[in-house]
């Protein structure tokens, strides 16, 4: 058991402490004037209502402490890690009111519709890859990293999907120097969900290791073009750069790695995402707080040594 406030502890225990010391001395001062009288001493059952209270406010004192347990919670959960494009492509127009607003809405839609079972973390890419939100299943947060994206920079799908890999796994994942990934384990119970216009930078071998070692792992990737084929111009630093969306290459990765390729137009569908993903059992320690349990002791203790002190001395005070 823990404390939130250690100080106010010992200073209660002190007072008990204090006052249960006062009490033997009193008593014992009591019982040697009776002795020295020839009377006999006050019967350890009169005192008992003076030790109820002592003992209530002890208790009293741990309770405004603040105590509490940490206790061990099984829980059904999956992961989902939202893979953001936010290359300077994604602020194109052919999208209203533009591709990267698109994804956020369609992002932020998905979710909203996900169970308490599902933990969302979020990826956001451009020339690298950058976890900007842990998976958790605090989804306001999520919504809230999403939010706050800004468009700059290159498309780099492969950089993106290392970077989702290492969100699932809690540790860093990267490519060796013989372009694999090493083993990191089988994650049925995760999915990655891309939303990129596909203009990858990064090298296709980069991408195409990227998706074998999400393949391997058991994670799924589903990917949501964001953009038209037919394309538009967009301003970066001053040049007027052409940019269309490339369902070809988010099509191969979903199919890699049995996901779906949806477009921004049918991101409704993405609620069925969650459905699919084969949940894992976790055990999380979560605080119990104890306070409430030891104040309902406290005055039972309290109230009983009042009764037991009206009904030994006959005196209300």
């Amino acid at each position: 058991m823990a404390v939130a406030s250690p100080a106010l502890l010992v200073a209660g225990l002190l007072v008990a402490a204090a006052l249960g010391y006062g009490a033997v001395v009193v008593s014992r001062r009591r019982a040697a004037a009776l002795a020295a009288a020839g009377l006999a001493g006050p019967r350890r059952a009169r005192q008992a209502g003076v030790w109820l209270t002592i003992t209530g406010l002890a208790v009293l004192a741990i309770a405004v402490a603040g105590p509490a347990v940490s206790l061990p919670v099984p829980r059904q959960s999956g992961t989902v890690i939202l893979a953001m494009d936010v290359s300077s492509s994604m602020s194109a127009k052919d999208v209203a009111p533009d591709r990267l607003t698109a994804a956020q809405r369609a992002a932020r839609s998905f979710i909203a519709a996900q169970p308490g079972s599902i933990d969302i973390g979020v990826v956001a890419f451009a020339n690298g890859a950058l976890i900007t939100g842990r998976p958790t299943g605090d989804h306001t947060a999520a919504a809230a990293v999403i939010r706050r994206l800004k468009a700059s920079g290159g498309t780099s799908l492969g950089p993106a999907i290392i970077a989702a890999l290492s969100a699932i796994t809690g540790r860093a994942i990267s490519v060796g120097p013989d372009g694999t990934v090493p083993g990191i384990g089988y994650w049925p119970s995760a999915t990655i969900v891309i939303f990129s216009d596909g203009q990858d930078e990064s090298p296709a071998s980069a991408t195409a290791t990227a998706t074998a070692a999400a393949e391997k792992a058991g994670v799924r990737i589903d990917t949501v073009g964001i953009g038209s084929t037919a394309g538009t111009t967009v301003d970066v630093d001053g040049y007027h750069l052409f940019t269309a969306l490339n369902p070809g290459a988010l099509r191969s990765i979903a199919r890699a790695t049995r996901g779906t390729y949806y477009t921004v137009s049918d991101t409704s569908q993405l609620s069925r995402i969650a459905s699919t993903i084969k949940l894992r059992l976790t055990v999380t320690r979560e605080r119990l707080p104890l306070a409430g349990a030891f104040i309902a002791l406290a005055m039972l203790l309290l109230a009983a040594g009042a009764v037991l002190t009206v009904v030994r001395s006959g005196r209300v005070i």
